[in-house]
């Protein structure tokens, strides 16, 4: 069994005239992260590897899980893949990582990550949000063998603030 948490950055600024990979996280971006990491910390699946894309925007919602997990940041690893909009840098990602890695987490972007629930989840995903959260489960033991799984859980920060 294989499991996949994929973490879309929280909402971005575009205030600063910075490259795309330098924009920074609004307030509103910190806030849903933090929320969205409390809520799934309640899950006691916190995946033993942690992936982020190297934009700015992803790495920092990656670093605000990772203290509200009580992890180093030293146990963050970038990998330019991805940093990819359409999902198949991410795919390849994924299924070139080694056998023993059992459960992962990824912080990206979209429409990467509404394209890989949509296409490897059961439930569909008209949107993944800023700071969303999708589980994917998968019954394999080998990564290269990705196929469709289930859709374990959906974390959305509007539906925390109801």
């Amino acid at each position: 069994m294989k499991s996949i948490v994929l973490v879309r950055h929280g909402k971005s600024s575009w205030e600063f005239d910075v490259s795309d990979r330098q924009r920074p996280l609004k307030q509103r971006g910190m806030n849903d992260a933090q929320l969205v990491a409390n809520e799934f910390i309640k899950s006691n699946a916190i995946p033993r590897y942690i992936f982020s894309s190297p934009a700015n925007r992803a790495l920092s919602t990656c670093k605000i899980f990772v203290k509200i997990f009580n992890l180093s940041e030293s146990s963050i690893s970038i990998a330019d893949d991805l940093y990819d909009f359409g999902g198949e840098s991410v795919i390849h990602f994924i299924k070139t990582l080694p056998n023993s890695y059992e459960s992962i987490m990824i912080f990206g972007h979209n429409h990467a990550f509404t394209s890989i629930a949509n296409i490897f989840g059961d439930k569909f995903v008209g949107n993944l949000p800023t700071s969303g959260l999708i589980k994917l489960k998968f019954d394999i033991e080998n990564w290269q063998n990705l196929k469709q799984g289930t859709t374990e859980l959906i974390i959305i920060p509007k539906e925390l603030k109801q």
